[in-house]
């Protein structure tokens, strides 16, 4: 396939998680024109390498201005550095210069949630919203916060790391180096976690994955106790279960610190939202600070799917590339 010309500004977004690195070609309207996707080595240089591949792939077949990543992880305030990341092999790393080297591009950093959260203001689940908070479900959580319209990174570029509130002490351990962070018990991580406990406690609990496991205890994922839990489990419907109390928990101490008139859940997990969403909602509404006395959060799902911090990435470095500024 040969490269498509246009003469609109055409920008990339990768976004990069623990699991894989998922590129797009995004057009101004917030249009995913091309997709590109590979496993995310676990070396630093390897990663680098993989991301160039994968621009590169997209870059010979249309016309590309600028690149913008979604990290999750801790990303600078001027947006070109990564501190630190736990599912990633990046340390104090000038990840904006080093790919802009490689590329010969523009390359502007972006905490995942916060591209995401960019995209669904621009495009999707939060526009219309003033106070909005992000929650991304995938390996882990991200979370990013628009106040009256604009993201907030706190004063190093770190905030809001919601995922690593500690909802149990001395709970499970966490990649940060904390125990009993939420994503412990909220995540495509936690989901496998979870069902382990379970079937460890009751063996016959579920024919379905006490089977997968025993052939292969590293082919549990999230995503396929989700599709048992479609299908009627009744250990993969547990771990749901499980999965939207703590949901429900953590969205009610965020509702507590930031009084959003709106959440939105997005990420790969956030994808099987109506196994779970509607009873995180009750739970939310029980465990609110003042419930029945105060108004609460909507909680809506994505409508960009798992390609919204793709979206918010390449529309963020399209914003860069032109001068504008960050503001939905």
């Amino acid at each position: 396939m040969g490269r498509v010309e246009s003469t609109e500004l055409l920008t990339v977004g990768v976004d990069v998680g623990g699991t894989s690195i998922r590129a797009a070609v995004v057009d101004a309207s917030g249009d995913v024109l091309d997709t590109a996707q590979a496993p995310t080595p676990h070396a630093a240089d390897a990663l680098e390498r993989g991301i160039e591949r994968a621009v590169r792939e997209l870059a010979d077949r249309h016309r590309i201005a600028a690149v913008g990543l979604a990290v999750a992880g801790f990303v600078d305030s001027d947006r070109t550095t990564v501190r630190f990341a736990p599912h990633l092999p990046w340390v104090d790393a000038p990840v904006a210069r080093t790919l802009g080297q490689r590329l010969g591009l523009p390359v502007v950093l972006e905490h995942d949630a916060n591209a995401a959260a960019w995209a669904e203001c621009r495009f999707g689940a939060a526009a219309g919203g003033r106070n909005v908070v992000i929650v991304a479900i995938g390996t882990g959580i991200g979370a990013a916060l628009l106040i009256d319209g604009r993201l907030y990174r706190g004063s190093f570029g770190v905030a809001p790391e919601l995922g690593h509130m500690q909802v149990v002490p001395e709970g499970r351990p966490c990649a940060c180096g904390k125990r009993g962070c939420w994503e412990r018990y909220c995540s495509g991580t936690a989901l496998v976690d979870t069902a382990l406990e379970l079937l460890a406690a009751d063996p016959s609990a579920s024919t379905v994955l006490a089977r997968a496991v025993a052939v292969d205890p590293g082919s549990l994922t999230g995503r396929r106790i989700a599709a048992a839990a479609s299908d009627g489990d009744p250990l993969a419907l547990a771990v749901f279960a499980d999965f939207a109390r703590w949901l429900g928990v953590g969205l009610a101490t965020v509702s507590d610190v930031f009084d959003p008139d709106l959440i939105v859940i997005c990420g790969g997990v956030g994808m099987s939202a109506p196994l779970f969403l509607d009873d995180a909602r009750e739970h939310y509404a029980r465990l609110t600070t003042g419930a029945g006395h105060r108004p609460l959060a909507r909680i809506r799902h994505t409508l960009l799917g798992e390609a919204a911090a793709m979206i918010g990435a390449a529309d963020l470095a399209r914003a860069a590339a032109c001068g504008s500024g960050p503001d939905c």
